[in-house]
């Protein structure tokens, strides 16, 4: 019977979202995960030790005032496999991550652990993420975000919502155009018609970051707010977008905030946020995803046995 640790190490075994925070480095939040669940697993009851059968010697009153030594079966524990002698049953837990963020976004990372690294190369391969991403006209800087060095600074009076949506839609269409190329679909055929109505066009292999949906939805100058979705793209390519915009516009602009709101099936809604990065939260976590993330195609685990027969799932151990 395995125990307990290696049990709750068996249900952690998937794919989960945790919110990072802007200002953060993605190996900190890596690290903070692996080790509160290292912690959760490794607090759980250990199994009763092993009893051994040992002859102790025992002195007793024998004849005439002397003392005997006699040998009596003793039943005790065998401490080699004790925790206090072993130490953690888990010292370390691979976890993996998905798409990374750089330190100045925030928003939806995924993460794997054992098995779940599995999962990321498809995760990685084949979803869109969705962006919102937050932009100021009027200045221009090294690194197209507000915090890089100040090179110039232009006029916005001119700007309208109307003049934004022009630009965008532009931008948009030269990025589909680019995803049609990279798909490598004809495009007389009625595979591409149709994949293009399902929104299901794709890259196949490496091709360069590509815009699959751009809008406004926020604009009060010199403020803005803009939703994304994209392939293969970096917080950098983003943020390149926004400075693009203001050029088109007459004008430029900085990016002030990423957010990643949407990776594959794993949204904002299902990102855990630090106070939630314990062991049973995370387990419940990737329960849900294990369903969201099973397509139609990937039928439900029977746990079949040697012989082909439905086995039962294995007792919670005490």
């Amino acid at each position: 019977m395995v125990s307990r640790a290696v049990w709750l190490f068996r249900r952690l075994e998937g794919l989960f979202a945790v919110y990072k925070p802007p200002g953060v480095h993605w190996k900190l939040v890596r690290d903070s995960v692996e080790t509160n669940l290292l912690k959760g697993i490794n607090s759980a009851s250990p199994r009763e030790p092993r009893q051994q059968v040992m002859f102790l010697p025992e002195s007793t009153d024998g004849s005439g005032g002397s003392t005997e030594l006699t040998l009596t079966a003793t039943r005790l524990p065998v401490l080699a496999n004790h925790p206090l002698v072993t130490g953690p049953q888990f010292q370390k837990l691979r976890v993996g991550v998905g798409h990374r963020l750089d330190v100045f976004s925030s928003g939806v990372l995924v993460l794997g652990v054992g098995q779940g690294n599995k999962m990321l190369a498809d995760l990685y391969n084949s979803k869109t993420r969705d962006y919102t991403v937050e932009g100021e006209f009027g200045l221009a800087t090294e690194d197209f975000s507000d915090t890089g060095r100040l090179i110039e600074r232009t006029t916005y009076d001119h700007i309208t919502q109307d003049d934004v949506d022009r630009v965008l839609a532009m931008i948009q269409g030269a990025n589909q155009k680019a995803l049609i190329m990279y798909s490598n679909v004809d495009l007389c055929s009625q595979q591409a018609y149709e994949l293009a109505v399902k929104g299901s066009l794709y890259p196949q292999g490496k091709s360069p970051p590509i815009l699959t949906g751009l809008r406004c939805l926020h604009f009060k100058p010199p403020h803005f707010t803009l939703e994304m979705q994209c392939v293969n793209e970096t917080q950098r390519f983003l943020r390149r977008v926004v400075h693009e915009v203001g050029l088109e516009l007459r004008s430029t602009a900085v990016c002030t905030g990423v957010r990643r709101t949407r990776d594959g099936p794993f949204t904002l809604q299902a990102a855990l946020t630090h106070k939630h990065w314990t062991l049973p939260e995370i387990t419940a976590a990737v329960r849900k995803s294990c369903l969201a993330w099973r397509t139609p195609r990937e039928p439900q685990p029977q746990n079949p046995g040697p012989d082909g027969m439905k086995r039962k799932e294995p007792a919670v151990p005490d």
